[in-house]
């Protein structure tokens, strides 16, 4: 059984990550262990360079923490302003030995008056509760949820940028 470590408290990342390693190995068994922490990131990254370092902040030190561990992953949500409006996407980066994954989940565009919460420096699931009038929808369905009536949700979206991170790790002879 591999032990896949998470950087992240949040049961959608850890649910993503799994969904993600079940569907590119099927044929093993994973343990997942998960963790917050506090690393200085900001909670609300605004460009892509900046989610992607988060992402990568946190699976560097998940491996620090649990050297015994498998696998160390980072998932960090987080929008950028362009311009035809506010966008909002996940990095997602994995950690095996001397490997290193990278993957990036599909890009939506946020409503106005959401965009507009998140410039003004409120964090995304924040500002979804208080337009939606819903409570902690970051560890739910989040905005894309919210947004597509659940045709996807926030696991969905990060399912696919945690298995193009274990590309590398499913052709390994290619990396």
């Amino acid at each position: 059984m591999k032990t896949i470590i998470v950087a992240s408290g949040n049961p959608v990342k850890c649910q993503a990550a799994l969904r993600g390693f079940q569907a590119m190995f099927p044929d093993e068994r994973f343990k997942l262990v998960n963790e917050t922490v506090d690393l200085g990131i900001p909670t609300q990254p605004m460009t892509d360079e900046e989610t992607l370092s988060g992402a990568t902040r946190r699976a560097e030190e998940m491996k620090r923490r649990y050297p015994e561990g498998d696998f160390w992953i980072g998932i960090e949500g987080g929008a950028a302003d362009w311009p035809i409006g506010m966008g909002t996407f996940a990095w997602v980066v994995i950690l095996s030995g001397e490997c290193m994954g990278r993957g990036r989940s599909g890009e939506f565009f946020l409503p106005k008056i959401v965009a507009d919460l998140v410039r003004q420096g409120v964090e995304l699931g924040e500002a979804d509760d208080r337009i939606f009038s819903r409570n902690n929808s970051k560890q739910a369905n989040g905005a894309i949820g919210l947004l597509t009536g659940d045709v996807i949700d926030r696991a969905g979206l990060y399912v696919p940028a945690v298995v193009f991170a274990l590309i590398p790790f499913k052709n390994p002879e290619l990396y």
